[in-house]
């Protein structure tokens, strides 16, 4: 279980590099106003609520250790939030500076809320 757990934290992490890389590159475009939410951030939040789920049901199926109910449904809400607004404007030509700058903002609470908060 312990090595099917470690696959799925590897691809989980995947999912954010995906999400944010592409927010990343799409930050010069931003400053234009003609960024967009490239299909990377799609795939790569859809990654993270797969692989989310199914390491909180390894957790809970596993030793019994204690799991924080709480920051895993925040850290869900925020993904929620994100996923939402990139699957709503990706096949927009032009997002919003707003917008993009928020679901870059929620991606880097996102993981500051998975590494700092225990």
């Amino acid at each position: 279980m312990t090595v099917l757990t470690n696959v799925f934290v590897g691809l989980h992490i995947i999912g954010i590099a995906s999400l944010l890389g592409g927010f990343l590159t799409q930050m010069k475009a931003m400053g234009a106003g003609t960024a967009r939410f490239v299909p990377a951030m799609l795939h790569g939040a859809l990654t993270m609520l797969v692989t989310g789920v199914l390491l909180v049901g390894f957790r809970e199926m596993g030793d019994g250790a204690p799991l924080n109910h709480v920051k895993i449904g925040v850290k869900l809400a925020v993904l929620f939030v994100i996923l939402a607004l990139v699957y709503v404007k990706r096949d927009e030509e032009h997002v919003e500076k707003g917008l993009f700058a928020a679901v870059g903002g929620l991606t880097v609470a996102n993981i500051f809320i998975a590494v700092l908060w225990h």
